[in-house]
């Protein structure tokens, strides 16, 4: 049975198509059975540009177990990076 439950988060960032970036400004994330992936369900993330009319999506479909890592990576990435960084913009 499908959930249809989407969660929609606005972005501020691009993505890479086939042959081009694109600008995008949501991502819908949901957990479902996935359209490529060889999975009973996976987490699915279709990044979009609304407001160009949202046709065209760039999408990934992921193992629960491994959102679950690409979550922890981004945000020790996030923290590494701002401490990192924290001292260049002071003067």
């Amino acid at each position: 049975m499908c959930s249809y439950i989407v969660e929609k988060v606005a972005l501020t960032g691009s993505a890479k198509a086939q042959t081009d970036w694109r600008s995008i400004d949501t991502a819908h994330v949901y957990f479902d059975h996935p359209f490529h992936t060889p999975l009973d369900h996976a987490l699915s993330i279709d990044f979009i540009n609304e407001a160009a009319g949202g046709r065209e999506r760039i999408a990934v479909e992921l193992s629960a177990e491994t959102a679950r890592e690409l979550v922890k990576a981004i945000t020790t990435a996030l923290d590494r990076g701002e401490m990192e960084h924290a001292g260049l913009n002071q003067y």
